[in-house]
């Protein structure tokens, strides 16, 4: 149930660093004597084309440390991204991109984190979240997880937005803010109780710290407001702590 949700992040849009060009896909230039395009993203994926020095592509995507380009001739490959760093744009200026590093870390688009264990009102909770930022320090967020206690099971979906202090350092605190809702199946007692659906608000803080590369641990508390239909609210606390990457 956590992977569809989060699987819909993902095609979210990568900012690639450069001045505007008036194709539509970013248009580069072959600096070094040749540039290999390999069949998929990765170094076992065979060569099965080269553009020669002076060449151009276009950059179609990006995925980890690869880039899908496009030739002159329409033949579509993917490109390692030491060979990119070997191109330039059009008026000669060096092709740069989010790389993956501490620089990185500190200006990057999208993040997620796919197993972050935790705690969701004494119950054990596994979720997993992702975010895409609006500006260095603002982000939107949508966040899931399945919790499984002593009295209940259940899941839980939660959007919001997050604000991170101090972007630019290896240590990150933020604070969110966001609603959500919580699928809560009580379990069998001696009168079976039925399953509710309730929305709730929430508000919180945690930090991110990096490691290497494109990795980092995040650590977050949450506390939620959860409406029920009794209106008789309730009070949950949650805390969660994993590992995360960003693109």
């Amino acid at each position: 149930m956590l992977a569809r949700p989060l699987l819909l992040l993902l095609p979210l849009p990568l900012a690639l660093s450069g001045p505007a060009h008036a194709r539509e896909r970013l248009q580069v230039f072959v600096n070094a004597p040749y540039l290999e395009l390999h069949t998929g993203p990765g170094r076992g994926y065979p060569v099965f084309n080269v553009v020669e020095r002076g060449g151009s592509v276009d950059v179609l995507k990006r995925f980890t440390d690869w880039y899908k380009v496009r030739t002159e001739r329409g033949i579509e490959g993917w490109v390692a991204q030491r060979d990119m760093l070997q191109t330039v744009l059009a008026d000669g200026t060096p092709f740069t991109f989010n790389l993956g590093d501490r620089a990185g870390f500190t200006s990057h688009r999208f993040e997620a984190g796919v197993f972050l264990y935790g705690d969701y009102g004494g119950a054990s909770e596994l979720g997993g979240y992702g975010s895409f930022s609006l500006t260095s320090s603002l982000a939107v967020e949508l966040s899931v997880g399945e919790f499984l206690g002593k009295a209940s099971n259940g899941t839980l979906g939660d959007i919001g937005l997050e604000h991170v202090f101090l972007p630019e350092k290896r240590f990150s605190p933020f604070v969110t803010l966001g609603t959500g809702i919580v699928y809560t199946q009580p379990k069998a007692t001696l009168v079976q109780p039925s399953d509710r659906t309730d929305q709730s608000a929430y508000a919180g803080a945690g930090f991110r710290f990096y490691l290497t590369r494109r990795f980092f641990v995040r650590g977050e508390y949450r506390n939620h407001i959860v409406f029920t239909k009794s209106n008789q609210n309730e009070q949950v606390d949650e805390w969660k702590f994993g590992f995360a990457f960003f693109l």
